[in-house]
């Protein structure tokens, strides 16, 4: 009887010593606002949860861990795991990060619209040269015999009539990727571990996944929402993209 009791009791000592922690919380905002979508990493598993629409998150953890909170247009904030934080849930508070952007210069004085405004800041150099070459070739006139209708041909009555066409975006990827890249910033994807050079590469890896972009592309224009459906898209997409560097 006393073997068959201290085998009961070394089961639930080893259960309870290898039991998987769990660490809750809430995130919030410096105007006491839930706060949805913020990435939440263990620096030491890189395990990464987002946090749903009243600001809760559960991550796995132990004391000791480090947690790392990310949101776009905030401050990034650490917090080193007690034993309290295993027991009691875990009140976070982000505050908004002040907008710098270094070393750009600006030409053309700002209008206030994010769509036009956002266009003319920090360019590719080939999209610069792309967009100065097509601005020379809509300006030169056409000769008037290149469209005149020939001996014998059925000549249309002019008239009101109707324009048929394609909508011609505003934006295309190129500018989309520049936009992500200038809003998100580049430490949001070093911090996924992705290489400063690879970053518009993987940008098009998410983009090719089917992030659906036609509206953003057709007015040249990414809400909020826009870039929340991508950074969960970029959660997705983050683990097939390195699998073929870390698998051997």
């Amino acid at each position: 009887m006393k073997i068959k009791l201290l085998f009961i009791l070394l089961t639930l000592f080893f259960i309870t010593g290898n039991a998987q922690e769990y660490i809750f919380g809430k995130v919030m905002s410096e105007e006491n606002l839930e706060m949805q979508d913020v990435t939440v990493i263990n620096i030491r598993t890189d395990e990464r949860v987002p946090s749903n629409k009243d600001g809760h998150f559960m991550i796995s953890g132990r004391a000791g861990d480090e947690l790392r909170f990310i949101k776009t247009g905030y401050d990034r904030f650490n917090v080193k795991i007690t034993k309290e934080n295993i027991s009691a849930p875990l009140n976070i508070r982000l505050t908004r990060a002040s907008i710098q952007i270094p070393e750009i210069e600006i030409s053309k004085g700002l209008t206030g619209d994010l769509k036009i405004d956002s266009k003319t800041l920090n360019r590719p150099k080939k999209v610069e040269r792309l967009v100065r070459e097509i601005d020379q070739y809509m300006v030169k006139k056409s000769d008037p015999r290149i469209l005149a209708a020939r001996a014998g041909e059925f000549v249309q009555p002019k008239g009101q009539g109707f324009s048929v066409g394609k909508v011609k975006n505003k934006w295309d990827d190129v500018d989309f990727m520049t936009y992500l890249t200038n809003v998100l910033g580049e430490q949001y994807f070093t911090d996924l571990k992705i290489d400063k050079p690879n970053i518009q590469h993987f940008i098009y890896y998410v983009f090719a996944g089917g992030f659906e972009r036609k509206n953003i592309l057709k007015y040249g224009y990414c809400s909020d929402a826009d870039l929340n459906r991508f950074q969960r898209a970029v959660l997705t997409r983050i683990s097939s993209y390195r699998a073929p560097y870390t698998q051997k």
